[in-house]
């Protein structure tokens, strides 16, 4: 029978190196989850290296093996997005903190997941695990699903002995993720509803109401006010060119979507939305929140400095932002204070520059994180309730001015016409 070299972590998180005799290799990982053991690396004991061969496609099941690169091109792999994330690792954590094992837990989630999507992702990740990959190995073959930073916090608590700290805070930073696009979507959803209808008003108007009266005033005979004269030209324009506006303003519109996805076109419209009076201040909150929640917990959990700047740039959606936060980071990494860093960015608030400096001078950087973070989740749902209102409030009165303006056409029409019959 062959015999297995590993290195594999107890529960308390100690690394143990011995030999294991087993049939196959997968054989070895489950006989060490069995044993309460988490494979490190398993491999043969009389395998060697082929010649010229390198390490980062050795049979461990690493990143760069052909077993993952053909994981990460598979058609199921491919449906994947990240929407799989949060669910799958709230499953996940439910188990490991039972005490079972991640591989052991994401070979009884593959197996008994009842939603088909994540019944396809933990069998990807167990055909990796099942070879001796390390979860966050497995997890770097599905990039669709799994960014950096999480691949690499749940490297860290695979590394420290602290996976399941590391999932409940992982998890935690994912759910307030969640929470704010929620908050989000809530937000735009009454001021697009109330567009939607101030525009089938319009449309009604224009299309059913304003023929029917313009039949009737000219039937009447006489001269028109100025008010009426204007609305009645409006709705035989809207009729005879509205669709070419339509058309024109859809194709316009495509335009911008196409340019805006480029670098250059997101570079300038994130430049103009900082300049915009509520969208702009709401922007800088949103760098704040995403900065102070990332970095927090990226620190908390034990990754580097350098590291956890760069994958907390890359979180920063605001494209101006993020190029003043990548010069900021430069600095810091040359030995300069992170607070002096972002003040001279000049896109975060005094406030939170301030309460840095204090963290940094106190040795508690991450809990002044997390209280900026909480300040301004709170100052984002205010924000997002002042938008709601605004937008809806700009949107009614919109429409109340427009019926109004029709309601003072018809009627000075019809006392116009009547006092020519009158006369």
């Amino acid at each position: 029978m062959p015999s297995f070299t590993y290195t594999a972590r107890n529960r308390s998180g100690q690394t143990v190196n011995d030999v294991l005799d087993a049939p196959t290799r997968k054989d070895a990982v489950r006989l060490l989850a069995a044993r309460g053991l988490t494979p490190v690396q398993v491999s043969e004991a009389s395998a060697r290296p082929a010649p010229g061969k390198r390490k980062g496609k050795s049979s461990s099941g690493s990143l760069n093996s052909p077993t993952s690169v053909l994981a990460s091109k598979t058609p199921a792999a491919s449906s994947l997005t990240r929407r799989e994330r949060l669910p799958f690792l709230e499953s996940l954590v439910d188990l490991t903190t039972s005490g079972l094992s991640a591989g052991e837990s994401v070979r009884m989630l593959s197996v008994r997941i009842k939603e088909p999507r994540l019944r396809v992702l933990c069998g990807l990740l167990w055909e990796q695990l099942s070879e001796g990959a390390q979860l966050s190995r497995a997890m770097g073959t599905l990039p669709a699903v799994f960014d950096s930073s999480t691949i690499n916090l749940i490297q860290s608590g695979e590394a420290t002995g602290n996976l399941n700290d590391v999932l409940i805070r992982l998890i935690t930073h994912l759910q307030e993720q969640k929470e704010l696009r929620r908050q989000i979507l809530n937000a735009l959803a009454y001021p697009a509803f109330m567009m939607v209808m101030a525009g089938g008003v319009i449309i009604f108007f224009m299309v059913f109401l304003l023929p029917r009266l313009q039949t009737l005033l000219k039937s009447l005979g006489g001269e028109l006010p100025t008010s009426t004269r204007l609305l009645l030209g409006f709705s035989d324009f809207g009729l005879k060119y509205g669709i070419f506006v339509i058309a024109g303003l859809a194709f316009a519109a495509v335009a911008f979507w196409r340019w805006r996805h480029t670098e250059a076109g997101r570079l300038q419209t994130d430049a103009w939305t900082l300049k915009l009076p509520l969208i702009g201040p709401f922007s800088v909150s949103q760098t704040v929140l995403s900065f102070s929640q990332t970095l927090s917990v990226l620190l908390e959990n034990g990754i580097t400095t350098s590291e956890a700047l760069r994958m907390t740039e890359r979180q920063i959606g605001n494209r101006v932002h993020r190029a003043a936060f990548d010069a900021a980071t430069d600095r810091v990494l040359e030995g300069e204070a992170l607070s002096a860093s972002l003040a001279r960015t000049e896109c975060f608030p005094d406030l939170v520059l301030d309460q840095l400096s204090v963290g940094e001078n106190t040795g508690n950087l991450v809990p002044s994180l997390k209280k900026i973070a909480t300040t301004y989740q709170k100052a984002i749902s205010n924000q997002l309730n002042a938008f709601t209102k605004i937008i809806a409030t700009v949107v009614l009165l919109g429409v109340f001015s427009f019926v109004g303006f029709i309601a003072f056409a018809i009627v000075s029409a019809v006392f116009q016409l009547s006092s020519s019959f009158k006369m």
